[in-house]
């Protein structure tokens, strides 16, 4: 009479499947773990293409909607309707919303400035300074490395660093800005933008 031996693995046969199976878990976890860090890098880098979009949209839009209101500043000096040079600008605008139970004007006083590595947009509550007014600061973006302005004098047709000219009037905006914006992991940003600078009453009182 045949005798019948069980078949199954071996001591060695189970330690290369284990050693197999262990070598394939580690592919597949390597595999798995590059595709997070692939899409985590890609939410990222789309995070920052989206602050960065806000925050030149929103100098592009209160640029478009400039107008010719000069102000006072807080030791009651005039400030032109727009000032500027080649890293800072500040100017009035139209679009302010004002609630029907809330009787302000629509104009606003914002500014542009760089600080440190952060673009920062800075809002007055009122046009016309008391000496205690100071601006309500909102940070745009940051790893900004460089901020540029410049002007195009209509009268010229020549670019300038820096506005109003020595001969112009508190209500004389320039024909157009350019702007550059240089952004760690994004490079240079630039826009020009045409001034419309309607005519919005009333004049700083002298």
């Amino acid at each position: 009479m045949k005798a019948f031996r069980a078949h199954g693995f071996t001591l060695v046969e189970a330690l290369v499947a284990t050693a197999v199976f262990a070598i394939m878990s580690a592919l597949a976890w390597g595999g798995l773990s590059a595709v997070i860090r692939s899409r985590e890098a890609l939410a990222a880098e789309q995070q920052d293409f989206t602050r960065t979009l806000r925050s030149v949209s929103v100098l592009e839009r209160d640029l478009l909607s400039v107008v010719r209101r000069p102000v006072r500043d807080n030791y009651g000096a005039a400030l032109p309707a727009l000032k500027g040079d080649g890293d800072r600008i500040e100017f009035s605008h139209l679009g302010w919303g004002s609630p029907d139970s809330e009787a302000r004007s629509s104009i606003e006083r914002v500014g542009y400035l760089l600080d440190g590595k952060t673009l920062r947009r800075a809002r007055y509550v009122v046009l016309d300074r008391a000496a205690s007014t100071t601006p309500v600061m909102q940070t745009l973006r940051d790893g900004v490395t460089r901020f540029q302005l410049r002007y195009l004098n209509g009268g010229s047709n020549q670019w300038v660093d820096a506005w109003p000219p020595r001969d112009a009037k508190d209500t004389d905006l320039p024909r157009a800005i350019e702007f550059r914006l240089d952004i760690d992991g994004l490079g240079e940003v630039t826009r020009l933008i045409e001034l419309l600078g309607p005519d919005v009453p009333p004049r700083v009182s002298p």
